[in-house]
Formats: C-alpha cells, sequence, structure tokens
C-alpha cells in the first residue's frame, strides 16, 4: 500500500486539449465531469449533464457551492439557435431591512453570520433548467451526487489544500465540523468523506423535486434552523422564490458576439473591458509585451468600477446597461491609473461547460459565495449556507442597498461566444473578483492571439486588487513586469492559486468540440 502524503501544492500540468464529436464536459472535478458524462451517454443533453455535475460538485467540493447557494446559466438550444439566460440567485428575506441592520451597528453586513443568508436559488433553477430544456428527471440527474454523499468519495488534492484553509471556520460551528471534518481535522487528499444527511437530501429533492426543497421537509427543517441560529430566512420566503428567465446582454468583439448575464451579475464588467479594447490592435503587440498587459489591466480596471458603482437587481434599481457599454474608452498612455476603488475579494465558486450531439451548449456557475458560504451547515439537512447578503452594500444611497426581497450584486458568471447566430465556445473562469478578469484574458487569447483552447486557459493570468495594486502569476517575464512597473503599476507575484479556475469547450469545423480544462484545478473535460 502506498501512504498518503501527496505534495497538494504542485500543480505542473501538461494538458492538451480534449476533442470529442458527440458530447463533452468540462468541470473542476473528475467525479463531476464522470456525472456529466454519465447522464450523455444516458441519453440525455447538454441541460441534463450539467445539473448532474453542478450536484456531484455540491458533495465533492462543498467549499464552493452547494444547495443552500445559487445559481447562473446561459443556455443554447440548437433547435431554434436561442440563448436562454438564466438568474437563480435568491433574494434577501422579507424581514431584511437597510434600517434593521444599521441600527445593530453594522456598516456592512457581517460576511460569516446568519444575516448575511439569502434565499438558497440553485435548486430551483436546476428544475427549471431540466423542465424548460432537459430531457432526464430529477431523480436521474441527482443519482451520481446521492451515490458519492451516501458511499463516499475520495478527496482530490487540490481540493484538499482549500479545505485545510478553513478547517479554523468549520470548527466554529459544530454541525461543519461534524460534517465536512475528519476527527475535527479537514480531509486530507485521498481521504475518503461520507455525508449521510447530504444524501438523505438530495433523496428528497429527487423524488420530490423543487418544492421537496422550498415547500416540504427540507423547507420546514431549514426554517427552523435558521429561527435557531438568528437568521430571517422563512418558510414564506422559500415557498416564494423562483428563478427567472431574463434577456442576456452582450457586446460584438471582433467579429463574434460575447454574451453574458444582466445584473445583479458582475458579467458587465467584461463587457465593458471588451469594449474598451475592441478599437485596439492587441496583436500588433507580443502576448508577454508590457503594452498587451498594460491595456488589458487598465481596461478591467474600468470594467470592475463601473460594474460595482452601477450593478444592482434591476428589479429595484435601473442598471443602464446600454450605455455603459457605450461609454467604455480605450485606455490612452502608458500611465497606469489610480482609481479608488478595489476588487480583492476571494470567493468560491464552480463553473463547468457541457455541450451534447444536437449541438445545445450550457454555460453554467454554482456558487456559495466564500468559502464553504457563511461556514455554517444546516443541521441534519447537510449543506452549507451561502453567505451572498453579504454582496449587499449598507449605503442607502447605492443602488445594490439591502431591501426585502432583492437580489445582492453576484460575482459569479457564466460566458458564451457565439459567431453568426450559432454557439462558438461556453466558457467561464471562477474566482470572486477574478471572474470578469478571467473572461477578459481569456477571451483575448482565444480571439486575439489565437491559441488553442487549453493554451488559452493555461496562459499566465494578473489580477487586478485596488488602485495600482496587480497581482501577476509565475510565468510573466521579469522584464514585462519591470515595465508595468516603470509605467506605475504596483506588480505582486504570486503562485498560481488564487488566480481563477477556467473551463472552455469551443465549436470547432465538421463538428469537432474542443475542450480545454484548469491546469490550476483538479478537474478535467470528458468527452465521447
Amino acid at each position: 500500500m502506498i501512504p498518503r502524503g501527496y505534495n497538494v501544492k504542485e500543480f505542473n500540468s501538461r494538458r492538451s486539449p480534449v476533442f470529442a464529436r458527440r458530447g463533452l464536459i468540462a468541470t473542476a472535478q473528475p467525479l463531476a465531469s464522470l456525472a456529466g458524462m454519465r447522464m450523455l451517454l444516458a441519453g440525455g443533453n447538454a441541460v441534463d449533464a450539467g445539473v448532474a455535475a453542478a450536484a456531484v460538485l455540491g458533495v465533492v467540493n462543498p467549499y464552493q457551492t452547494g444547495l443552500g447557494g445559487d445559481a447562473f446559466a446561459l443556455i443554447y438550444t440548437a433547435g431554434d439557435k436561442r440563448v436562454h439566460a438564466l438568474n437563480a440567485s435568491g433574494p434577501a428575506p422579507a424581514a431584511a431591512t437597510l434600517e434593521a441592520y444599521r441600527a445593530q451597528g453594522h456598516t456592512t453586513v457581517p460576511r460569516q453570520s446568519p444575516l448575511a443568508w439569502t434565499v438558497p436559488g440553485c435548486v430551483d433553477g436546476w428544475a427549471q433548467m431540466l423542465s424548460a430544456h432537459g430531457k432526464l428527471t430529477f431523480r436521474q440527474v441527482l443519482q451520481p451526487a446521492i451515490e458519492y454523499a451516501e458511499q463516499g468519495f475520495a478527496v482530490s488534492p487540490g481540493d484538499a489544500l482549500s479545505w485545510s484553509l478553513s478547517e479554523a471556520l468549520l470548527k466554529r460551528d459544530p454541525e461543519a465540523a461534524r460534517i465536512l471534518l475528519i476527527d475535527g481535522r479537514a480531509p486530507g487528499a485521498g481521504d475518503v468523506l461520507v455525508q449521510p444527511d447530504l444524501a438523505r437530501t438530495l433523496r428528497l429533492v429527487a423524488e420530490g423535486g423543487r418544492d421537496a426543497f422550498y415547500e416540504g421537509e427540507i423547507a420546514e427543517r431549514l426554517a427552523a434552523y435558521v429561527k435557531r441560529k438568528g437568521g430571517l430566512i422563512t418558510r414564506d420566503d422559500l415557498a416564494r422564490y423562483r428563478a427567472e428567465w431574463p434577456q442576456a446582454i452582450g457586446t460584438d468583439y471582433r467579429g463574434y458576439r460575447v454574451l453574458q448575464c444582466p445584473p445583479n451579475g458582475l458579467g458587465l464588467a467584461a463587457l465593458i473591458a471588451l469594449n474598451a479594447v475592441a478599437g485596439i490592435d492587441l496583436a500588433v503587440h507580443a502576448r508577454h509585451s508590457p503594452e498587451c498587459w498594460h491595456v488589458l489591466i487598465e481596461a478591467m480596471k474600468q470594467g470592475m468600477i463601473e460594474a460595482q458603482h452601477q450593478v444592482a437587481d434591476p428589479r429595484f434599481a435601473e442598471v443602464p446597461v446600454g450605455q455603459l457599454l457605450a461609454a467604455a474608452t480605450k485606455p490612452q498612455g502608458w500611465s497606469a491609473s489610480t482609481p479608488a476603488a478595489r476588487a480583492w475579494g476571494q470567493s468560491d465558486t464552480v463553473y463547468l461547460a457541457a455541450v451534447d450531439a444536437e449541438g445545445n451548449a450550457v454555460s453554467f456557475i454554482n456558487s456559495v459565495y466564500e468559502d464553504f458560504g457563511s461556514g455554517h451547515v444546516a443541521e441534519g439537512l447537510g449543506f452549507a449556507m451561502q453567505n451572498r447578503g453579504a454582496g449587499f452594500s449598507l449605503d442607502p444611497a447605492h443602488p445594490n442597498r439591502l431591501a426585502p426581497g432583492k437580489r445582492p450584486f453576484h460575482t459569479i458568471m457564466p460566458g458564451m461566444l457565439m459567431k453568426d447566430g450559432e454557439v462558438a465556445a461556453a466558457f467561464g473562469v471562477t474566482g470572486g473578483f477574478m471572474q470578469p478578469q478571467g473572461h477578459l484574458q481569456v477571451l483575448v487569447n482565444l480571439i486575439d492571439y489565437a491559441l488553442d483552447v487549453q493554451s488559452a486557459v493555461d496562459h499566465p493570468r494578473f489580477w487586478w486588487e485596488e488602485g495600482r495594486r496587480v497581482v501577476v502569476e509565475a510565468g510573466v517575464p521579469d522584464e514585462t513586469c519591470a515595465r508595468l512597473a516603470g509605467w506605475g503599476h504596483d506588480i505582486v507575484r504570486r503562485e498560481h492559486r488564487g488566480m481563477g479556475g477556467a473551463q472552455i469547450i469551443v465549436r470547432l469545423p465538421d463538428g469537432v468540440w474542443a475542450a480545454g480544462s484548469e491546469p490550476r484545478q483538479d478537474g478535467c473535460a470528458i468527452g465521447y
């Protein structure tokens, strides 16, 4: 027997694109990719594969996603060549008022408190996806997740490292420690974790659908738990919830149409940044040149600042999407700007892309926001409660201010690339405020520099954090960093962890799909 003790800090991946003609799925966890492939082989389509994979990720990546979180999706249906945007983000409870939070002395929503709990949206989103566009039943698509929760799964190396970073957080909550730690410690690489409470909850959803979660036994137990812990979500809040199907927003870039979900998500930031660089011929500069990096950094600052000032739930505050896209301006000169804004907050999220033999495509993202959400696990139900309420502002003048029934500012954002009215790529990059920054960089790699899909994912990234501070990944040439510093950028070197996680599937000629999967994570793409 080989002893445990794998070095989970070393990821020296050398991957090639994965090609297939009948179906492909790319996720950040091999077990999730396999679950999606099981659905495709069983006669399901890309939507079935996506929901099955998302459910498994809630079991094997509970620090990133789960039944207590939210989801967004872009779905391309080949039969009518339409893109459908899904917003399955949950609102603040009816009892959550700005005045009450401020009266308690809060200037921001406490991030690891029950006051940050919003209505979980993903289960209703999954149900609506399957009802509108899937082929299989909830029982079929949840079966792999039930198996891994009930029988256990072996924790992957990268997941073990991320898990260990939250060990202290999980120890604060007795239920979280009971469910998500092994003998009081975070599971290591190769350890087997069994989650019987979560398996039972998943079985209830598999049998009873979304009503079991929002109106049945789960809702009753969840509402009682929330009340005991001092949260505000009630059975009425759960019963009222329905995911929505808004119109996707987009912009034209180099002959492609880039689509995002509309606010309250952060996709607008990536579109603004793309518009800012659209008038610049990036390809005259080498991809690793300081000129290319500078232009992308400055364009991204513009997108992030506007989004943070403007993005809110459009049911409560008008978000001038068209005006903001039209106002984007290309970066001028070679001096770093110093915006009074920051974008360094981290979050944990899962993204997956799936396509099928009919040509349907799914770009799908699920999240509990920060590590294990709020750090609280619903008693007897087995899933972590998200802390998306921390995305609200408690400034009465901000469009994203807290209000009952309002959805908070969201970082999660699935992307889709269109060409001549058909899907050209389904893509996404996880990592909180890294997400729009990753979208910009991956698309520039694909379109401006014609990198293959895996190389576009592998390429080193930057993360603008605040002011002039920019984190750059290992692999960026020293001379590039020196020139950027000379132009006023505060350059910080960092290894790959924390630089986002991308999954991409692109359409090639002759009915071929090609996928690239993030080498900084444990996942993979699988096709047939």
